[in-house]
């Protein structure tokens, strides 16, 4: 794909659905926030058009002119697209694997989560950002779709559980924000698990993003059972399911001529 410019917002809505959960909130993110890239099979008037961020991307439109040269630069990522772009996908990488995830919107009230003597749940801050980083490799993936751990601190849509020293014990936060649905992510550190601090986190985050107008939503894979627990602890209830592509490597230029 040919990296082009971020369309408008009427174009956008040609493209991707808008103001829905899941998916959809990954286009209206980077369009918000300029995080992320745009592609297309051709740079003017493109008959196919994808979005990527964060290691998710969402591919619409016609593969009928997508060739595996066009694909290779969405190696590495996670990929939801129509059965229809199978095809063409599965021709340009050396990996296409099925990953069933389950869409969430927030519709009960949250269990309790008491916060332990000395540790507060607050929204963070850009004076943050060291903490942010400091929680390593691990978690690196949680501040990707703000594009780093400064972003992330400096969004005003990341809350968390700190300890005295400033030190993040979990995190919870916005990670695609969309024009109705506000797709959540959770990281708690490994020391600190079954704490309820996260449940605490997302609780504080959900009362910020249902005051701005925009209802919580939460992205999991099917098999993460810790994660669908947390997502209903705190109120949540699946809405519907789907399946993105992980995909591999491009498929080498001398088998692709074999």
């Amino acid at each position: 794909m040919i990296e082009i410019s971020p369309p408008d917002t009427r174009v956008l809505a040609r493209w991707f659905p808008t103001g829905a959960p899941g998916p959809a909130t990954i286009g209206e993110h980077v369009l918000a926030t300029g995080v992320g890239r745009w592609w297309g099979d051709t740079p003017v008037r493109p008959s196919a058009v994808a979005v990527s961020c964060a290691g998710h991307v969402v591919l619409r439109g016609s593969p009928e002119e997508l060739t595996p040269d066009l694909l290779a630069p969405l190696a590495g990522n996670c990929v939801e697209a129509p059965a229809r772009f199978l095809p063409a996908l599965g021709a340009a990488f050396d990996r296409l694997t099925p990953w069933e995830r389950m869409v969430w919107t927030l519709q009960s009230a949250p269990q309790p989560a008491i916060v332990p003597h000395g540790v507060t749940v607050r929204r963070l801050e850009p004076a943050d950002t060291e903490a942010v980083h400091a929680l390593g490799r691990e978690a690196s993936w949680i501040s990707a779709s703000w594009g780093g751990p400064l972003g992330l601190a400096a969004s005003g849509h990341a809350w968390a559980a700190v300890n005295r020293a400033g030190r993040i014990l979990a995190l919870a936060c916005t990670y695609f924000r969309g024009t109705g649905y506000e797709d959540l992510a959770v990281y708690t550190v490994p020391d600190r698990r079954r704490h309820r601090l996260a449940l605490a986190c997302v609780t504080a985050l959900c009362g910020d993003i249902t005051a701005r107008g925009h209802t919580p939503s939460w992205n999991c894979s099917v098999h993460n059972r810790a994660s669908r627990l947390l997502a209903w602890h705190a109120g949540f209830r699946l809405v519907r399911e789907y399946v993105h592509y992980a995909i591999g490597s491009p498929v080498a230029h001398d088998r692709l001529s074999a």
